[in-house]
């Protein structure tokens, strides 16, 4: 487990149609330049494609960092490169690691400790009714031991829950990974029919992202 705290940032892009006009070499110049800044930004970050899935992105720069402000350094060379000069920002979140009160595994690790990516994340924001928080901790505590129970039957799905309390609109941010996403979309439906289901407030978009090295991903766009 990593005990220290880190700050997520979940960025989905759009591209512009311009950037598909460029000569390819002038792209893959480009590319190799952006994996220049991401390698040596001193953050943590994975690339997922949402090309042909979403109508709004077309990829997500997941980005785990020791501050706010490294994100907005990243962020800002980011933006200074060719092919930064052709993307936009659609959508954009922000959470932070912290130990849940309620017990179970806390699966961020995968992200932080660099451990291979799946082939699919399922990213959403999601936030819980102010009726939630009135509930007793053991009124809450016997809900998520049943929700808990049931995340349990899906070992081969990992869970990363990172908190935005203060930091964002939403309460939480998920993101799942998985290799298998009909495994996913079971646990969902099984998780929907818990007790805690019933305090949720909302639990979208729901985006699915294909893991992309960065390289690779550029050169799909183009």
């Amino acid at each position: 487990m990593v005990d220290e705290k880190y700050y997520f940032g979940f960025t989905f892009y759009n591209v512009d149609n311009k950037w598909r006009w460029l000569a390819d070499m002038a792209k893959a110049e480009s590319a190799k330049e952006v994996e220049q800044i991401m390698k040596f930004s001193g953050i943590k970050y994975r690339t997922y494609s949402t090309l042909g899935l979403r109508a709004e992105c077309d990829f997500m720069l997941w980005m785990a960092a020791k501050s706010v402000t490294d994100i907005q350094k990243t962020t800002s060379k980011l933006y200074a490169t060719v092919f930064g000069k052709y993307i936009t920002p659609s959508l954009n979140y922000l959470s932070c690691t912290r130990k849940s009160i309620y017990g179970g595994t806390d699966r961020t690790e995968s992200f932080l400790n660099d451990s291979a990516p799946k082939k699919y994340a399922v990213v959403y924001p999601f936030t819980k009714t102010r009726e939630w928080y009135l509930l007793s901790l053991d009124d809450r505590q016997q809900m998520m031991n049943e929700h808990i129970g049931v995340s349990r039957k899906y070992p081969d799905i990992i869970l990363n829950t990172t908190y935005s309390f203060g930091l964002d609109d939403h309460d939480f941010m998920l993101a799942f990974e998985t290799d298998d996403l009909s495994r996913f979309q079971d646990l969902i439906m099984d998780l929907r029919a818990t007790a805690v289901s019933r305090y949720v407030k909302s639990d979208t978009p729901m985006i699915v992202c294909v893991n992309k090295d960065l390289i690779s991903l550029i050169d799909s766009i183009g």
